[in-house]
């Protein structure tokens, strides 16, 4: 039972791994410009991590991992935030080339502007949870970075690949935590659960794969 985690890891990077050599796709090719994101957007939620776990927000069945930690956290753990936003960018990467249009381009604004409002609200409500707080801040402030600041172009794009990463994303996560490996303490969440999955692992996704588009299309248009 302690390769769960580890197999879970293996599963969801599989495919992209494999389909990133595919002449059409030519994801390899763009590798350049995604780890830098992975990277910097993976130093920042192990920090957090560490943080979280330290203070007991949430914490790991041993029964589950590995059993290697590196600053409390399992590998299995340091791998997730190399292998998940690699997947997804897999899958916006995928999304761009069969879906030639923007379909998403004209709400992409209001969008952004909802989920701000949704995201600020969310924290304020709930200012004493201290996951839904963190997570509900930073994506209220990296969203607004990129309606004021970036005036990003690819968020509608971004929104679409977001919905269909959603489904690998609950797979995952919902066999992380219904068995668990990792266990929550709810007194500090909004205690709304997806199936098994507390309602902010959404939006701390949404927040890890953006951080890696964000630096990914900044190095690709530098390029260009």
């Amino acid at each position: 039972m302690h390769f769960i985690y580890i197999g879970l890891i293996l599963f969801t990077i599989s495919y992209p791994l494999f389909k990133s050599f595919e002449e059409k796709i030519q994801y390899s090719s763009k590798w350049k410009f995604l780890f830098p994101g992975l990277l910097l957007s993976g130093a920042f939620f192990i920090v957090w991590d560490i943080w979280f776990t330290s203070i007991g927000i949430w914490k790991f069945n041993t029964d589950y991992v590995l059993g290697l930690f590196i600053g409390g956290l399992p590998i299995e753990e340091w791998l997730f935030f190399i292998v998940v936003p690699f997947s997804c960018v897999f899958i916006y990467e995928v999304m761009n080339y069969f879906v030639k249009r923007d379909v998403l381009a004209n709400y992409s604004k209001i969008i952004t502007i909802i989920l701000i409002i949704v995201s600020s609200i969310s924290a304020v409500l709930y200012r004493h949870q201290l996951y839904t707080l963190v997570t509900f801040s930073f994506l209220t402030l990296f969203l607004l970075l990129h309606l004021i600041v970036f005036k990003s172009t690819y968020l509608g794009r971004f929104y679409l690949a977001w919905l269909v990463c959603l489904v690998p994303f609950f797979l995952v996560n919902g066999v992380l935590t219904a068995m668990p490996v990792l266990i929550y303490n709810d007194a500090e969440n909004m205690g709304i659960r997806l199936s098994t999955i507390p309602l902010e692992d959404a939006f701390y996704g949404m927040l890890n794969v953006l951080q890696v588009v964000t630096v990914y299309e900044w190095l690709k248009n530098k390029k260009a």
